[in-house]
């Protein structure tokens, strides 16, 4: 159509098909004091409008990494290095969802302890690894890294579901239900009874066999 085709023309290789104009949205932003402000990288631009990645395999991108988590040892991080500092109300104003606050900082810190790879199966392509809780932020988690894991999404969702839970020696457990009620599953059954594969290195943040505990009672299906 004529819009695509005015779009093509201002495109340095028209051949290529990309002509929709789209649109990214940060879900949880959180900003650091402008004090605490990162200088511009190497290759950033003031009309960047489709984001710019960094690889934090080479110099650029690792020297914004740390300077990353510099900032979030103090004072964005509570005096516990494991724990995301939340203020005042946990939940924003009602609407579809209910906001959490110091989800993204806890995406981070979770991401960075379990050095890029899941808990389970070790898994290293950071964008299908999320950051679970594993008592649910909505019923009475808190956004510590102890009560986190890096998981691959999914198992995060099997996690979440009840469908696979980890007890408190750190041992993976399937349930039963997956075959049960999908006849399937054999992936997932291959890591029944096996030990996390990836835990942080520090003691302090590795899943709290309190959190693992609940989630056994009050989630596994079993």
């Amino acid at each position: 159509n004529v819009f695509e085709a005015m779009i093509k023309g201002l495109m340095s290789n028209p051949k290529v098909r990309d002509p929709e104009i789209g649109c990214t949205v940060l879900a949880a932003p959180f900003f650091w004091p402008p004090e605490s402000w990162i200088a511009n990288p190497i290759g950033w631009s003031g009309n960047i409008v489709r984001g710019r990645y960094y690889d934090t395999a080479k110099t650029e991108g690792a020297n914004l990494w740390s300077s990353i988590q510099e900032r979030f040892r103090d004072p964005l991080v509570s005096t516990l290095p494991n724990r995301v500092q939340e203020t005042k109300a946990r939940y924003g104003n009602p609407t579809l969802i209910q906001p959490r606050l110091g989800q993204g900082a806890f995406r981070v810190v979770v991401t960075d302890a379990y050095r890029r790879r899941c808990a389970i199966t070790g898994e290293s392509t950071l964008p299908v690894l999320e950051a679970a809780h594993i008592r649910p932020f909505a019923r009475s988690g808190v956004n510590e890294v102890s009560n986190g894991m890096l998981l691959r999404s999914d198992f995060h969702k099997l996690f979440d579901a009840g469908l696979v839970t980890v007890t408190p020696e750190l041992r993976v457990e399937v349930s039963a239900q997956i075959k049960e009620q999908w006849f399937n599953g054999k992936p997932y059954y291959r890591l029944h009874g096996k030990t996390l594969s990836n835990v942080p290195q520090d003691p302090a943040n590795r899943p709290s066999e309190t959190f693992l505990s609940w989630h056994n009672d009050n989630c596994y299906v079993g």
